[in-house]
């Protein structure tokens, strides 16, 4: 076993019950004197509550992941000045007493490399600190390449309680700091992450968190990051997890929370019911676990980008209306342009479609018809076949960008993980725009989603906010006359079957053939998938939220010739 050295903060005393905060925020990356108001502002409303710890989540007050920006220097000592003034803040405003443990990052003074730090702000001053000893080099994670490991265990003393501290990674390995913590009589294990979310992740926390309860002895409380940076989408769900593996508290997803669960006076289980938490939250269903983290990662990329405002276009189709009814619940309605960009192949039904659409929304509706825009390129191109559909989507591409600036709205992309994966798009036409929500959402998984908005709608007692015609049609780009996306696709079902094979589960061939999918849908799949790389790479950003997604986690090369 790797040993570290022991550090304990605080003196040893009488056992007293200690009421625990759990503030799961969402923060912005470099914003540091915003991250640090928001801490103050949720350790005041902890202390009116009389909680006499808080803890805040993974690099809280720096934001996260910061990658590269751990490696300037400047900021990393701006960081530590804002932690040590946020200090001075706490004590200024009667919350001395109150421990606040908060994420930022620190500095390995024997290298001058990054560290990923916690630090304990407690009368005035950084009373403690940890550095976390796991970096993940997987995945959507890199920290490997930016942090230096830490090199201790670290227990506080409060209240007489006995704190072992960990950060988000050291609780997912085996051994480290979490296996010196079992040796050393703790009271409570205390972990801050930024752990992003994926679909059905939350089941996985808490089994682990419950294998290392019974490892330590102790209880678990788990402390998570929620809000949407970039293409990860952070889902809270923070909770406090019983040495015997019960649950004793569980925060919400996908929203701001401040929670409190009292660690008893009695050691672990033997404290009695008085340890429960201040709420249990559900468990999400899978879609509206899916909906809401795309709708929190468009609001999150929103605001923290500054747009007020989202244009896009409508085609009637089903993946443009959920981008807007999306779109609608991240901003409002009245903050959606949506365009119908018809042309001579554009079906009656579909216009009406995007009408009804944009109605039901309450969004800006514009008709913008491209028939004589196309003409007058034509005139001068003369193109045919896939160039001249193409032309198309690219005419449309232009006039999304022009209200994206004429307007200062975000220009939102509407394609799909289906098409994605296949190249069924058009680079500077329908794949235009600054964010993608569905970018991550197979096919059949957009038809999911949109009738699951619907039922909620109703169930809520409101209007479908979706057409049914546009989920109930066949899908189509309507570029040329009767056209179908199964002219040049397999049928959805089966063609999300394969990619969920082949992308999600790193299928080959031979794979794919064993699990029962013909030798002609394979191979046409295949080379779709592998031809369409440096298509994928210039597509905008979208919220990560399945296991394996383009971009952040699937990275091959452009240069394709697979065959295994």
């Amino acid at each position: 076993m790797d040993r570290f050295e022991q550090v304990e903060y605080g003196q040893a005393g009488a056992r007293q019950a200690l009421k625990i905060a759990l503030a799961q925020i969402d923060t912005c990356v470099g914003d540091l004197s915003g991250n640090a108001a928001k801490v103050l502002d949720f350790a005041q409303r902890a202390s009116r509550e009389g909680a006499q710890l808080v803890a805040f989540p993974e690099m809280a007050l720096t934001g996260y992941p910061i990658e590269d920006l751990a490696l300037r220097g400047t900021f990393r000592r701006a960081a530590w000045d804002k932690a040590n003034e946020l200090a001075a803040q706490l004590l200024e405003q009667g919350l001395g007493e109150l421990f606040v443990v908060v994420g930022t990052v620190g500095t390995d003074h024997s290298n001058d490399l990054p560290r990923n730090r916690m630090v304990v702000l407690h009368e005035g001053a950084v009373w403690g600190a940890y550095d976390k000893h796991f970096l993940p080099n997987y995945g959507v994670f890199d920290e490997f390449r930016i942090f230096s490991p830490g090199e201790r265990s670290v227990v506080l003393n409060i209240n007489g309680q006995r704190i072992g501290v960990a950060i988000c990674e050291d609780i997912w390995q085996d051994g480290g700091p979490v296996q010196e913590l079992a040796g050393r009589n703790i009271d409570l294990l205390l972990t801050i992450n930024g752990s992003p979310y994926e679909e059905g992740k939350g089941h996985v926390r808490r089994d682990l968190a419950a294998r290392r309860a019974r490892e330590v002895g102790a209880p678990v409380v788990y402390v998570n990051q929620v809000g949407g940076q970039d293409d990860l989408i952070f889902d809270g769900g923070s909770f406090v997890m019983g040495q015997s593996g019960d649950l004793l508290e569980h925060s919400p997803q996908f929203v701001e929370d401040l929670s409190y669960w009292t660690l008893a006076a009695g050691q672990g289980d033997e404290a009695g019911p008085e340890q429960m938490g201040s709420q249990m939250a559900p468990d999400l269903d899978g879609d509206e676990e899916v909906y809401k983290a795309c709708v929190l990662g468009l609001k999150d990329y929103m605001a923290k980008n500054h747009f007020t405002g989202v244009c896009l276009g409508l085609s009637g189709g089903i993946d443009s209306a959920l981008v807007a009814a999306m779109a609608a619940d991240a901003c409002g309605g009245e903050h959606i342009w949506g365009i119908s960009m018809p042309s001579m192949y554009s079906s009656d039904g579909s216009k009406d479609d995007a009408a009804d659409l944009a109605q039901r929304l309450g969004a800006h509706y514009d008709v913008q018809a491209i028939e004589q825009l196309y003409k007058t390129f034509q005139s001068q191109l003369d193109l045919s076949g896939v160039a001249a559909e193409n032309l198309q989507a690219r005419i449309r591409g232009v006039i999304v960008m022009a209200y994206s600036n004429s307007k200062g709205l975000l220009a939102l992309a509407t394609g799909n993980k289906s098409e994605l994966a296949c190249g069924y798009s058009t680079i500077y036409g329908d794949a235009v725009g600054g964010y993608a929500p569905i970018k991550d959402l197979l096919k059949t998984r957009v038809w999911q989603l949109a009738r699951w908005r619907n039922a909620e709608a109703l169930a809520a007692g409101k209007s479908e906010p979706i057409p049914d015609a546009s989920i109930t049609k066949a899908p189509s780009a309507e570029l040329r006359e009767g056209q179908k996306d199964s002219d040049s696709l397999p049928d959805y079902e089966l063609l999300d079957q394969v990619l969920a094979a082949y992308i999600e589960k790193a299928h080959g061939r031979a794979d794919l053939l064993a699990d029962g999918f013909d030798p002609e849908t394979v191979d046409t799949v295949m080379r779709l998938v592998d031809r369409a790389e440096w298509k994928r790479r210039q597509y905008p950003l979208g919220p990560k939220v399945t296991a394996l997604a383009f971009g952040r986690d699937r990275r091959l090369p452009i240069t394709n010739a697979f065959a295994e």
